[in-house]
C-alpha cells in the first residue's frame, strides 16, 4: 500500500484552525485565509531553493574521517574498536549517519520538477499520516512521527507524492520539531502559492535524563 494516505475533501475557505493539534509533541503551521478577503497570511517566506550543502561524492570522500570520529567514541566509552564485534562498527555507524541526514543531499527543486500541474481545482487537498524519521539536533537521537499537509489550491496543484518527499527533505537532517513544522509549510508555500497552508507534525522523541 502507498505509505502516503491521500484524501481530498470540500473545507469552507475560511480554516482557521485547521488540523487541530491532538497530541503534547505536535507542532503546527498555518497560513490563513480571512473570510470574504483575497489576501493571505502566511509564514515569512525563506528560500527553499537552497543550494545542497553535500552531495554523494563529498559522502564518498568524507567516510574515512566521519568512521575514524566514531571509532574516537567507542575509545572514549571505554570500549576497543579493535575487538571482533565493533570492527566494522565506526564504518556502519558512519554510513548510517549519512544516510540519516541525507537531507543535506537534496533540494526541493530537485523534487518538483515537472510535479506542479495547473489546475482549476478550489477544494482542500489534504495528505494525512506521511511517515517521518529525523534526528534531533540537540542530542543527535532520533524522533519519528506522522505529518499532516492541507493546502487550497490556487490554480495549481503538488503530485501528491512529492509531498511526502517535502517532508523526507526536510526531516533527513539535523532539526528541531518546530523549524521542520515550517520549513515544510514555506516550501509549499513558495512553490504553489496557494490560498493556504496548514501543516501539523506529530512525533515521539527518545525520552533523555539529560541536561
Amino acid at each position: 500500500m502507498d505509505p502516503v494516505k491521500s484524501r481530498l475533501e470540500k473545507k469552507p475557505v475560511d480554516y482557521n484552525g485547521f488540523l487541530q493539534e491532538d497530541k503534547k509533541d505536535s507542532s503546527m503551521a498555518l497560513g490563513r485565509v480571512d473570510r470574504g478577503r483575497s489576501e493571505v497570511s502566511t509564514p515569512p517566506l525563506e528560500s527553499w531553493r537552497e543550494e545542497r550543502t553535500r552531495s554523494e561524492e563529498d559522502n564518498e570522500l568524507n567516510l574515512p574521517t566521519l568512521s575514524a570520529a566514531y571509532s574516537t567514541i567507542l575509545r572514549s566509552l571505554g570500549e576497543d574498536p579493535g575487538r571482533q564485534g565493533l570492527l566494522k562498527t565506526p564504518w556502519r555507524a558512519a554510513t548510517a549517519m549519512q544516510f540519516f541526514t541525507k537531507g543535506y543531499q537534496e533540494t526541493i527543486t530537485d523534487v518538483l520538477n515537472d510535479a506542479i500541474f495547473d489546475e482549476d481545482h478550489d477544494e482542500m487537498v489534504i495528505v494525512k499520516d506521511i511517515d517521518m524519521f529525523s534526528m534531533c539536533e540537540h542530542h543527535l537521537v532520533p524522533f519519528i512521527g506522522k505529518v499532516h499537509i492541507g493546502y487550497l489550491p490556487n490554480k495549481q496543484v503538488l503530485g501528491l507524492s512529492k509531498l511526502a518527499r517535502i517532508v523526507e527533505i526536510y526531516s533527513r537532517r539535523l532539526q528541531v520539531q518546530e523549524r521542520l513544522t515550517k520549513q515544510i509549510a514555506i516550501a509549499i508555500t513558495e512553490a504553489l502559492q496557494p490560498a493556504g497552508v496548514g501543516v501539523v507534525v506529530e512525533a515521539t522523541y527518545v525520552q533523555l535524563l539529560i541536561p
